[in-house]
């Protein structure tokens, strides 16, 4: 192993996964430790974690950003109670969409001391065709392009598979507990002057059915919340 990866924690929100968390289980890397955040499942999700030897939290408040923040609480508590360091966080969702063997290529930029965020960008990438929706793209590039013109930092994709270090992560003070956790992460590491790096990665079509750009009320609600937080910081000047 070139990289120390015992140095890394995975946490993997996950809700109704049961199908496709096993392959992301399968397919990730030795690393310190991983999380799986059960947000509210009603299959078989944690018991497909538990039998991969994943460490399991419950969080039934629904979100994105909720599952994120409870993952990071219980890395802390695991830390406390056995005197290990995270260095390096990885967040990495559980349809298997993104590549788990990847993470090596995710977290080189921190280990180089090149970065202390690096963003998995699926649009710069290799997208397998339908692995994104038209809207996804279309919003994702809206995103970014906002982000330039209010932040001065260019981004690709808001992708979810990244990583970042753990003490730039616990500057940030995170806090949105749904659909704006990427950009909320995204445009207070560029407030922040944190060093930002995009490597290409691997998209497939998920196993399942997307909980957001699946559907109608999920587009709308994410692209809702994504203009709203840009807006926010950047044009009305507000912390969250």
């Amino acid at each position: 192993m070139s990289q120390p990866l015992q140095d890394v924690t995975v946490i993997i929100p996950a809700l109704n996964e049961e199908r496709s968390l096993p392959h992301v289980l399968h397919h990730l890397p030795p690393v310190g430790s991983v999380i799986v955040v059960d947000n509210g499942s009603t299959d078989g999700t944690a018991a497909a974690a538990r039998q991969a030897g994943a460490h399991v939290v419950t969080e039934p408040r629904r979100g994105y950003g909720a599952a994120c923040l409870a993952g990071l609480d219980a890395m802390r508590r695991l830390q406390d109670a056995d005197d290990g360091a995270t260095n390096i966080v990885v967040f990495l969702d559980a349809d298997f969409s993104d590549d788990p063997a990847e993470l090596p290529d995710i977290t080189a930029p921190i280990f180089q001391d090149r970065a202390d965020l690096v963003i998995g960008t699926r649009l710069a990438g290799r997208a397998e065709p339908g692995s994104m929706t038209p809207q996804s793209i279309w919003g994702n590039r809206l995103a970014c392009f906002l982000m330039r013109l209010l932040f001065g930092v260019r981004y690709t994709d808001l992708g979810p598979f990244r990583a970042i270090r753990r003490t730039s992560l616990d500057r940030l003070g995170m806090c949105d507990t749904d659909f704006g956790w990427t950009v909320e992460m995204q445009i207070k590491a560029a407030q922040q002057g944190l060093r930002i790096e995009e490597v290409p990665v691997s998209y497939r079509r998920r196993i399942g059915v997307s909980k957001i750009s699946g559907t109608v009320i999920g587009t709308v609600r994410a692209g809702w919340k994504i203009l709203y937080l840009i807006a926010r910081y950047g044009i009305l000047k507000t912390s969250a």
